[in-house]
């Protein structure tokens, strides 16, 4: 088996995963550390190293408020089991599981972006290990990256400083796509082919799989396929990123706040103060920002209008999922207020195809959410049929047992992609290992090849999933077994591809 590798920077050595066919190498620098004079710039290349790098264990997370203190939080008792891990402002670094034994063959990549809203996660999560993957021919890579302040700070001095660099803010996004740069010019001596590499994430990670795609600074070269679980929201409008005149303003309250008066001063603040102070200054949520450069416009605008990588595109989400058009929108009254913030005087006709009643307004609001998501669908199957481009949707809303009944909540899809429900607290039986594998399967032929479909572990044929088409709205249904769907549009997501779609 491949236990010691040499790359750019030097010889570095793995570990047995727990099936001794996968070597894992965890904390490997990708890019140099991120601090002092390099904090808010663009990712550095790492320094070489002497001697032999032991790449045992998984890096620091990156700065975030610590996750796991709330111990009554679901995602506290599904994942965020260790609230002591380590912290770090260095934080540029990537873990690699691989089947390979020579270092010569030439295995599909998968590059992992987590989730968690650009402000918290980190790839060290137990529901991300690649070694299910990994058993199936494929070598996967998880990266950190830079979150909330750290990585998504505008302001009018960075803005000047860094033009001549060509970032100058979405340094978490410069991050992911440095990683891209690493995996091609390094991944082959892990036996993977970098010629193959397909972006995955989920929630933040999943909008991250979106936003790379839409980044005119990417190629084919760098991507050659996109899965995005649970990220569609950006692909409407009814998100809007901060331009950067706007984040730049921010920028500014933020330093008034920390008391400096220049960038200089702001990076000597220490990385605990920062986080300390972005945290308790609440206006500010950081996040993705139209630059001009990495985002040219609104993504929703760059997806509705066909501007993305020409790749195969695999997306979908989970049952509970809300449409983030009503993730605020908790009574009625504000639900009608959002929906006449973004359809003026045509709200009164999609509240009407809602079925819109203050005395069932959680009836209301779950039909809106489906329309939402469905809306999502169509706008990424009618672009991707125009550009003659496979796009495979999926939905997620197995049984999800526990004390907690969680339903097929946001996230739990991560178990069974990755195929690590052995890790989990819940009492899983064999329809979840079932669903589990099949999944796993789907994401890693997908990887291969743009064609999720094959066989499973018996050489039995999986159920075949056919691409989403406007004329075909077909769909990969993952409940207690997977079956294939289909449904027309319904009247509001017609409405809304009508008046809201540009």
């Amino acid at each position: 088996m491949l236990r010691e590798t040499t790359i750019k920077c030097g010889k570095v050595r793995g570990l047995p995963a727990a099936d001794p066919r996968i070597t894992v190498f965890k904390g490997i620098p990708f890019a140099a550390p991120p601090v002092g004079k390099l904090r808010w710039r663009l990712p550095q290349p790492a320094e070489p190293w002497k001697g032999t790098l032991h790449a045992f264990e998984f890096p620091p997370l990156a700065m975030q408020e610590r996750p796991g203190l709330d111990r009554e939080n679901l995602y506290s008792r599904e994942w965020h089991v260790d609230p002591d891990l380590p912290m770090s402002e260095d934080c540029l670094y990537l873990n690699v599981w691989t089947p390979s034994k020579t270092g010569d063959e030439k295995f599909p990549v998968m590059v992992w972006y987590f989730g968690g809203g650009l402000n918290g996660g980190y790839p060290g999560e137990m529901e991300f290990d690649g070694e299910r993957l990994a058993r199936r021919g494929i070598v996967v890579v998880t990266i950190n990256y830079r979150l909330n302040v750290f990585g998504f700070l505008a302001h009018p001095e960075l803005t000047r400083a860094n033009r001549k660099d060509g970032g100058i803010t979405n340094f978490g996004l410069y991050d992911q796509r440095y990683s891209l740069i690493w995996v091609r010019e390094n991944i082959a001596a892990f036996g993977g082919d970098p010629e193959n590499i397909t972006i995955f994430g989920q929630s933040g990670g999943g909008r991250s799989v979106l936003f790379q795609m839409v980044c005119p600074l990417n190629d084919t070269s760098l991507i050659k396929k996109g899965i995005s679980m649970s990220g569609s929201g950006i692909t409407v409008g009814f998100i809007k990123y901060q331009t950067l005149s706007e984040a730049e303003r921010s920028g500014e309250q933020f330093f008034r706040y920390l008391g400096v008066k220049s960038l200089e001063e702001a990076r000597e603040i220490s990385a605990e103060e920062l986080e300390e102070a972005s945290l308790r200054q609440e206006e500010n949520h950081w996040g993705a920002v139209v630059d001009g450069i990495f985002l040219p416009d609104q993504p929703s605008q760059l997806l509705a209008q066909g501007k993305y990588l020409p790749v195969p595109l695999m997306a979908g989400f989970t049952s509970a999922d809300l449409g983030d058009f009503f993730r605020d929108a908790d009574t009625p009254q504000a639900f009608e207020s959002q929906a006449r913030k973004f359809l003026g005087p045509k709200a009164d006709r999609f509240l009407e195809l809602c079925e819109f009643s203050q005395g069932d307004f959680q009836r209301t609001r779950a039909l809106a959410a489906i329309n939402h998501q469905r809306l999502c669908v169509e706008l990424l199957g009618i672009r991707s049929a125009e550009k003659k481009l496979p796009f495979y949707f999926y939905c997620f809303g197995p049984e999800i047992p526990g004390w907690d009944n969680p339903g097929a909540f946001h996230s739990s899809d991560l178990w069974f992609a990755f195929e690590t429900l052995a890790k989990c607290w819940r009492p899983f039986t064999g329809k979840h290992y079932d669903l589990a594998r099949q999944m796993c399967n789907y994401w890693a032929n997908f990887a291969r090849s743009g064609d999720p479909n094959g066989k499973d572990a018996d050489g039995s044929e999986m159920p075949l999933w056919t691409p989403y088409t406007r004329s075909s709205p077909r769909w990969m249904n993952f409940m207690d077994t997977s079956r294939m769907e289909t449904e027309e549009s319904s009247e509001a997501v017609r409405f809304l591809l009508e008046n809201i779609i540009i």
